[in-house]
């Protein structure tokens, strides 16, 4: 899950000193604790709501809040603050970080275009070593597909959990907040209140197109004045009402309120976990912080105020029973009423934001792992890495809040909702947490059958509680995560099809190296870069488009862009290039490699790379008489990683600048009138992305291979006459024999959703004027 900006220090999270540790935590409480901050306003009035209406006496008020206290001590400190956080992936936390530690340190992954030369990145080594001895249990898993298929299914429930919390989060905090004004201003009816509730939803929803680093720097001071208040009036409550509540933290209480309320009791849980909905967040936005920063800001900042004000509104309601429906307004005095209303109100928005974010950064994840259509992103900030915003989702989010706000217009209800989409979240992270003591950090089964059976029962008990409230409220995130799981399975499905199809009609390699180094056609001047998903292999387009056309480009690159399972790919190791057929054929190719939270920009300067790439490849190549010394390494041989630092140190060609005004007149790619006002054109309308221009050149080298200077010279050659982007315009669709709810989910589900989703060409950042789209049926 991502975040909201946090200013120019996410660069340097990892200078782990003692000073940048708390200013870390202090800008943690901006970003990851607004949700759970806020909590306050609505956790007294949903639990005393229903049948325990029956039970509304002191010792019933010192039992929920017993309740309260010792589930922010067992679930957030313990579980959360002391286990989760060890166990990052590379910085980075949330449920796909503990698929991803999974799939890294045991054969779990359904991606199906992985190689072994993934497993060489820097960020794949973290963690304890994976050459450890796999135990029975591992074995069993990585044996049966369906139990991989599963494991996979369960992290996408999750995540579409998360979705469903991005739409409740900001519908229950801003609805609690503005409920403060039917305290003192009755004339304020609740149609009135619901307005004001969705204007500040509506431009909440609205702002996010500018990204919230224009306003991040405020959200940290917001929470804090917050928490300062709620401490402050939580201390006063205590002593002006009933210091006794202070005995409430033993868990005796707990055991006399269920003996008083019983059953009643048990259903009430369903409000009492409200006090730890946003727990998710310290886990799942610890990528721009450290592990220590947000400890420290828990267990010192957040963890007592949180404590001390639910204490404190404990004490308030024990003698005034009456204001349980407005506890947290009615326990503030009333000087202060005002401005603990206004703080109130920013720090839900702030709360709500964070959640928003974090939507945006869970779908870009689960697009990274096939599982989500292809979506416009946008990037907000140039100074904070991970900033995005997703317009499609957010007006969906938006339209869903409203929905929600308007047909419910009550907090408990939607409270029962937001409560469940929390716990079933938790309880998927102690089973992931649970394999991964297991398989990552290599422990006995047995602690980790302990550590899943002590957290599973007691997130149980509040998980079959919040599942009594299905009927009042409680169905929304199911619903909402039926739907968002639907077209996630619909679509990593008919993907993998997809791609299985293109495995099993892989062009021969015999074939081509049939045709000779001219592949039976002509061969004209420039390169082509032939994408697709194969990892290996020649895909069937390009036999489809060589049967087709007469002609083709003198150089040829397959290239693959693919997610691996890691959090990041650094540039240095981004690049594969490798070779297809003997040196003649002139064929190559490159995967370009990005993490689940990698983000592809556009910088203009991809084809640069890309040939100094190559160049580079086959300087090494002549280097290095490993590289050819198998004939079979020649066909379709070893693949090198080419870092970008090696490219700017090395010699391999002379590389100058052109600029914009001469680039047309100076590279041969637009010959015609008619292609240089169609590009001069291209350009105007796309002035965000002004490619490099530039010349290649050979250095002077006399000891230079004449056959690698002739590679090498062909190479600057075809890129000086021009770059041409080949792309399968595809068409999916199932066999005549495939089975009726196949043809259901491939010929209507996948094709809506494809047709409906962002083009494969736009999503590669991949020039419109430089495209070919060849179209092909493929009947899986």
């Amino acid at each position: 899950m991502g975040m909201v900006g946090i200013g120019q220090c996410v660069y340097n999270k990892f200078s782990f000193g003692s000073s940048r540790n708390l200013i870390l935590a202090c800008q943690s409480l901006g970003v990851v604790y607004g949700d759970l901050s806020t909590s306050p306003l609505y956790v007294y009035s949903s639990t005393f709501i229903g049948k325990l209406e029956n039970h509304q006496n002191e010792e019933a008020i010192f039992g929920a809040f017993s309740l309260i206290f010792w589930t922010l001590t067992l679930i957030p400190l313990l579980k959360y603050v002391f286990i989760l956080l060890s166990a990052d992936d590379n910085g980075e936390g949330g449920t796909f970080a503990l698929y991803s530690l999974l799939c890294r340190h045991a054969k779990f992954s359904l991606l199906p275009n992985q190689q072994a030369a993934d497993e060489e990145l820097s960020a794949y080594k973290y963690g304890p070593s994976t050459q450890a001895i796999g135990s029975p249990f591992k074995r069993f898993l990585e044996k049966h597909k369906r139990l991989r298929t599963a494991l996979l299914v369960v992290v996408l429930f999750g995540a579409s959990m998360v979705i469903g919390d991005g739409v409740l989060t900001p519908a229950i905090s801003v609805l609690s907040s503005v409920s403060g004004l039917q305290v003192t201003e009755k004339k304020l009816t609740n149609g009135e209140l619901l307005l004001l509730a969705c204007v500040i939803l509506v431009g909440l929803f609205a702002l996010q197109h500018f990204g919230t680093h224009r306003v991040a720097f405020m959200f940290a001071p917001i929470v804090i004045i917050w928490l300062v208040s709620i401490f402050s009036i939580g201390l006063y409550n205590i002593i002006r009402w009933n210091p006794k509540i202070v005995c409430a933290v033993s868990p005796y209480y707990i055991i006399k309120f269920f003996r008083e309320t019983g059953k009643d009791g048990w259903i009430s849980l369903g409000g009492v976990l409200l006090s730890i909905t946003g727990t998710e967040a310290m886990f799942a936005d610890l990528g721009h912080f450290t592990a220590l920063s947000i400890r420290l800001a828990f267990a010192f900042v957040i963890y007592p105020c949180l404590v001390v004000q639910y204490m404190g509104q404990a004490a308030f309601l024990s003698r005034n029973l009456h204001s349980i429906p407005n506890s947290f307004y009615d326990s503030i005095p009333g000087p202060v009423f005002w401005p603990v209303f206004v703080i109130a109100t920013l720090a839900a928005i702030v709360g709500s934001q964070a959640v928003i974010t974090a939507t945006f950064s869970i779908i870009k994840q689960c697009h990274a792992l096939g599982c989500f259509p292809r979506v416009k992103v946008v990037h907000t900030s140039k100074h904070i890495y991970g900033q995005i915003y997703i317009p499609e989702i957010n007006w969906i989010l938006m339209i869903l809040t409203l929905v929600i706000t308007i047909g419910f217009q009550n907090t408990t209800l939607i409270g029962n909702a937001y409560g469940l989409a929390c716990m079933t979240v938790m309880f998927i992270t102690t089973f992931l947490m649970a394999l991964v003591i297991t398989f990552v950090w290599q422990k006995n089964i047995l602690l980790a059958a302990m550590f899943l059976l002590f957290f599973w029962f007691i997130e149980g008990v509040y998980l079959s509680a919040a599942l009594t409230k299905v009927p009042q409220g409680g169905w929304v995130p199911l619903v909402l995560s039926f739907i968002f799981m639907m077209v996630m399975y619909i679509w990593h499905y008919g993907t993998r099809k997809k791609y299985n199809f293109d495995l099993h009609n892989k062009v021969s390699l015999k074939w081509l190296l049939g045709l000779g180094p001219s592949l039976g056609i002509v061969r004209v001047p420039g390169i082509g870069l032939v994408y697709s998903e194969l990892a290996t292999g020649v895909p069937a387009i390009f036999s489809h488009f060589v049967t087709n056309l007469p002609a083709f480009h003198k150089v040829l690159v397959f290239v693959c862009v693919k997610s691996v399972p890691v959090p990041y790919v650094s540039p240095e190791e981004r690049f594969l290039i490798g070779r297809i057929c003997p040196r003649p054929y002139r064929m190559y190719r490159c995967i370009v490699r990005y993490g689940y939270k990698d983000i592809q920009r556009d910088d203009g300067d991809f084809e640069n790379q890309l040939i100094q790439s190559i160049a580079e490849f086959i300087q090494m190549e002549a280097g290095e008489p490993q590289f050819c010394s198998s004939e079979s390494s020649s066909y379709d041989g070893r693949m090198a990683v080419i870092s970008t630092r090696s490219i700017q140190s090395s010699s391999s060609l002379v590389v100058t600048e052109i600029d914009d005004c001469s680039a047309s007149n100076s590279i041969q790619s637009s010959k015609s009138l008619t292609l240089q006002s169609l590009r001069s054109a291209y350009d105007d309308e796309n002035p965000q992305v002004r490619r490099c221009h530039v010349r290649f050149q050979l250095p002077k080298s006399p000891g230079m291979d004449i056959s690698v200077r002739e590679e090498l010279m062909d190479l600057i050659q075809a890129k000086e006459a021009g770059v041409a982007y080949i792309m399968g315009h595809s068409y999916v669709k199932a066999r005549r024999t495939s089975s009726f709810l196949k043809k259901l989910v491939i010929d209507m589900g996948y094709s809506f959703l494809r047709k409906n989703c962002r083009g494969p060409a736009v999503a590669l950042n991949i020039p419109h004027i430089n495209l070919i789209e060849v179209g092909m049926i493929y009947y899986v």
